[in-house]
């Protein structure tokens, strides 16, 4: 199952992956501020950006450590991220093709796991998070962040299917509540939680992934045909923009 979903999200976005580059979504946020934050000053020699995507975890991190590893499924997406990267005159980062269930790196190979919008195209996130347990040094530290579900079954369900319809390789959005089960049953402690608000400008949103027009006008229509909870829930706009909640966890080995 794994690998099944893990060849599907390569060639999906393989055809999408400087798209990820620009996108100023992927590019900026207080979420990467933070990120950022975590790794600057604390000497790290080796860090893992898993399901590094457009690589902007990388960029971010490159400056205040020895090396960094970007790990994607996708080949398309690495190789933006080299590109990029040697633009960028950012020599330490290099790129290794993985799953996040599967990482073909030692035990305790990394002095921190940075992890950002990814998790919710895992086909197994309890796997993948053992994963980034394993790989992590002893005396490590680790961040994720990623969009969550509302703890409201109605707004959840309304979510997923707004996600997928978009994009077919979405998995889950989890809950805040499951991601502190998944990560205490991985062998983390949380150390620190937020939150903020992420707004989604939808004609940006869809073509960033290309989504069919087919899709996009199923999507809309499930947006005005939403109950009022649904609508508040996700400060639906006229136009389909709408806004998300995100989570960035930083936690340590237990």
């Amino acid at each position: 199952m794994a690998d099944e979903q893990d060849h599907f999200a390569a060639r999906h976005y393989g055809a999408r992956a400087a798209n990820y580059v620009s996108s100023a979504v992927h590019g900026a946020g207080a979420d990467l501020d933070e990120i950022e934050r975590v790794v600057a000053g604390r000497d790290l020699r080796r860090v893992l950006d898993l399901g590094c995507g457009g690589g902007h975890v990388a960029y971010r991190a490159a400056p205040h450590v020895d090396e960094v590893v970007a790990c994607d499924v996708t080949p398309e997406m690495l190789e933006v991220v080299a590109h990029t990267a040697r633009q960028r005159g950012l020599d330490n980062i290099v790129t290794r093709r993985a799953a996040a269930e599967s990482l073909p790196f030692a035990d305790g190979a990394f002095d921190a796991v940075l992890c950002r919008f990814t998790a919710h195209h895992w086909s197994d996130m309890e796997a993948g998070m053992r994963e980034a347990r394993r790989v992590l040094a002893s005396g490590g530290i680790a961040v994720f962040a990623d969009v969550v579900a509302p703890a409201d079954p109605l707004c959840d369900s309304w979510l997923q299917t707004m996600e997928l319809l978009r994009d077919p390789s979405h998995v889950r959005d989890y809950r805040v509540a499951e991601w502190i089960a998944v990560l205490g049953r991985a062998g983390f402690a949380v150390r620190r939680m937020t939150s903020h608000r992420l707004r989604m400008e939808f004609a940006d949103w869809i073509a960033r992934t290309r989504t069919p027009a087919e899709r996009a006008a199923a999507i809309r229509s499930l947006q005005i045909e939403a109950p009022a909870t649904v609508r508040a829930a996700f400060a639906v706009e006229n136009d389909g923009s709408f806004t998300l909640d995100t989570v960035t966890i930083t936690v340590a080995p237990a």
